[in-house]
């Protein structure tokens, strides 16, 4: 049998209309949104399917929202009998890969990603922030630069994406002094549409509120492999691993060494559970061309049956 990794997006990944489908033709798939709608105290589902777009991309909403269709997708993959060898999750969507290995009830994933949200939206407000992604220097270079411009500022690495694709976070200022620093260097400069420094120091005044809250839930042992975004690693203590959920908000998502690890564990079948297409791109320029594998994306009804019909 061939070694089968799922991966859940997280912000970046939204559409208006997602998990609709789903939505309409499985009560399984209603009774998360359900739950979504319940947990968050708002209209999450009517965000997924109609939006608008600014309401749904304020963080206090998107990560349940994203968080929902992921498990919608994720639960309709397991429906059709196909299980996972290993999960790993992108910032947001590492909640969703702790539920997929039974770490975290449903509820659970929901009133987790709820709290993280209503935090980072908290400390948005109180810090202002930027971020940016760097193309075509390495992780040497950009944590060079980082270093370097740091007396403008807060500034870090936010996501390692891709061996030449790196997303600095920080103050305004500081970020803006990089991406200039990283022009000069030959590369490009991308501004991302966020509300907040995600995954920077400005949004440590959550840290240790949100270690207090997940420290109130009882974390499973991991029914398959989780590749953690912290480490890049698996690890089974449900102790440990609560502690790496709580580094998490404010370390670098190691995304490049994640997938280079499912390589390394010989993974063949990769499935992008969720919307959008953006970790099934970060693929194509991460793993070897040489490499034997295949990549699928489940986010509605069509990708579904797609999958299905190839791995069932």
């Amino acid at each position: 049998m061939k070694k089968i990794a799922f991966l859940f997006p997280g912000q970046g990944s939204q559409t208006i209309g997602m998990g609709q489908d789903l939505f309409q033709e499985y009560d399984f798939v209603r009774e998360i949104f359900d739950a979504a709608d319940d947990i968050a105290g708002a209209h999450i589902s009517q965000y997924c399917f109609k939006g608008p777009m600014e309401t749904l991309t304020e963080t206090v909403n998107l990560q349940p929202a994203v968080t929902a269709v992921n498990l919608a997708c994720l639960a309709a993959i397991q429906r059709a009998g196909i299980s996972c060898d290993f999960s790993a999750g992108h910032s947001l969507g590492e909640y969703s890969a702790l539920f997929s290995a039974e770490i975290v009830s449903m509820a659970d994933t929901l009133r987790l990603v709820l709290k993280r949200g209503e935090l980072m939206h908290r400390e948005s407000l109180k810090h202002r922030g930027a971020m940016s992604a760097i193309v075509g220097l390495d992780i040497a270079a950009v944590e060079a630069l980082v270093k370097t411009c740091r007396q403008t500022g807060v500034v870090s690495v936010a996501n390692h994406n891709s061996e030449q694709q790196i997303v600095i976070t920080g103050s305004p200022d500081a970020v803006t002094a990089v991406s200039e620093a990283a022009k000069a260097k030959g590369a490009r400069a991308i501004p991302l549409k966020v509300s907040g420094a995600w995954h920077s120091d400005l949004i440590k005044g959550a840290e240790d509120e949100f270690t207090a809250f997940l420290n109130t839930f009882q974390l499973g042992s991991p029914a398959h492999i989780v590749i953690h975004n912290v480490t890049a690693d698996s690890c089974d203590d449900p102790k440990a691993i609560q502690r790496l959920m709580a580094l998490q908000l404010c370390s670098p998502v190691r995304w490049y060494d994640t997938i280079r690890r499912l390589v390394s564990e010989n993974v063949e079948v990769f499935v992008e559970v969720g919307p959008g297409k953006v970790l099934a791109g970060l693929l194509k320029k991460i793993v070897p061309s040489d490499y034997d594998h295949r990549v699928f994306n489940a986010s509605n009804l069509k990708t579904l049956e797609a999958l299905v019909s190839e791995l069932s």
